[in-house]
């Protein structure tokens, strides 16, 4: 059951979601449901005009991702980037979800700095108001910068997105001890609820689960990286995430799921409350992405912790030089307890590039633990 709906941005987006649940006869998936909450035009969370990156609540910010925290963090995600932009033979860098530009930001100064030729760096974002903030942010890159709102027809170069498939959206599925149910939202007198059906879904996972679990599956992520494998015609790409490879993903222990919410930098298990005003998240199941990746054609190269990825691509060094403030920063970045283990990098290569082994994941590489 949802929580009472301020008079905010949540009114014109529960009438909108009211009258799409109308039209599909009562009843939502939930992976139609989260779309139209985090991305429904000037309504959605992605959408609208509210703040969300920065380091401290008193900023309205809802959660910090990893270019806020550090300048560090793109710096050596650039070493990486200038290794696949030199060894592809391209000059072309592609960001999906760029958030604040913050990133961009980093890869750029660093890809100038090694002197890698960076032709282009092309940002593809479904959110106009992001991409305002992205603009003004990136403005004295000039023309290298450019965006687009749907796929390039064909890519040649290094793709990056931290923190992007987590917000694609997911189908719950619910198990009462006997089947398995999809859960998705229906209307009240409240607002909405949600409510079981029957379904053929099933985890990808045949584990002993328990009853009551509720768990996520991920269909639309898996999609938009068997799409990538059509566009990327020569390159690399280099997915940054939360989440676990299958069979932790699917531990009986984590019977409720991973499905989060974030606003005010407080996480809550609610998306039906405060729709509109707050994200909505899952973690990645790197196990179904990889596999998605590898059936359409691209090759996986690399998979390890964040932590092991950024020691890999030098951040040590980077640490070293920095002050007090910004080595206390950077080392959420790397250690266990925050960033470092729960955060993961997952890389692929292009079709014609079997042989591409990225310094990122030289020691540490968990592709066995997939």
């Amino acid at each position: 059951m949802s929580m009472s709906q301020p008079d905010s941005v949540s009114g014109p987006l529960l009438a909108h979601l009211r009258a799409a649940i109308d039209a599909a006869g009562g009843w939502l998936t939930f992976d139609r449901f989260m779309a139209l909450a985090l991305y429904t035009p000037g309504l959605g969370y992605y959408a609208n005009d509210r703040r969300k990156f920065g380091l401290m609540p008193a900023s309205g910010s809802d959660f910090v991702t990893a270019p806020e925290l550090s300048p560090l963090f793109g710096r050596a995600l650039a070493t990486q980037v200038a290794e696949a932009l030199r060894g592809s033979g391209t000059d072309e860098v592609f960001e999906f979800g760029a958030g604040s530009g913050a990133l961009a930001e980093q890869l750029i100064e660093g890809l100038d700095a090694a002197g890698c030729g960076l032709r282009r760096y092309t940002i593809i974002d479904l959110s106009g108001t992001l991409r305002e903030r992205q603009a003004e942010r990136l403005a004295r890159f000039g023309e290298r910068v450019q965006w687009a709102s749907a796929w390039p027809s064909e890519m040649r170069g290094v793709v990056v997105a931290n923190e992007l498939l987590d917000a694609i959206p997911v189908q719950l599925l619910h198990f009462d001890g006997a089947q398995w149910q999809e859960r998705g939202v229906a209307w009240s007198e409240a607002g909405p609820v949600f409510e079981d059906r029957p379904s053929t879904l099933r985890p990808p996972l045949d584990a002993p689960f328990v009853p009551g679990t509720v768990t996520e599956v991920h269909p639309q992520a898996e999609a938009f990286v068997a799409t990538l494998a059509q566009h990327l015609a020569r390159g690399a790409a280099f997915f940054i995430d939360y989440g676990f490879p299958e069979a932790e993903y699917y531990l009986p222990q984590r019977h409720g799921g991973t499905l989060m919410c974030h606003h005010l930098h407080q996480a809550d298990p609610d998306p039906l409350s405060r729709v509109g005003e707050k994200d909505i998240t899952a973690h990645v199941n790197f196990t179904g992405i990889a596999l998605a990746g590898q059936a359409a054609g691209l090759h996986v190269v690399g998979y390890t912790s964040q932590a092991r990825f950024l020691l890999n691509c030098g951040i040590a060094p980077l640490l070293e030089a920095a002050d007090l403030r910004g080595r206390a920063m950077a080392q959420k970045l790397i250690t266990e307890h925050e960033m470092g283990e729960l955060f993961k990098v997952l890389a692929f290569a292009s079709a014609d590039w079997p042989d591409f082994a990225p310094l990122g994941f030289a020691q540490g590489d968990r592709m066995h633990r997939l």
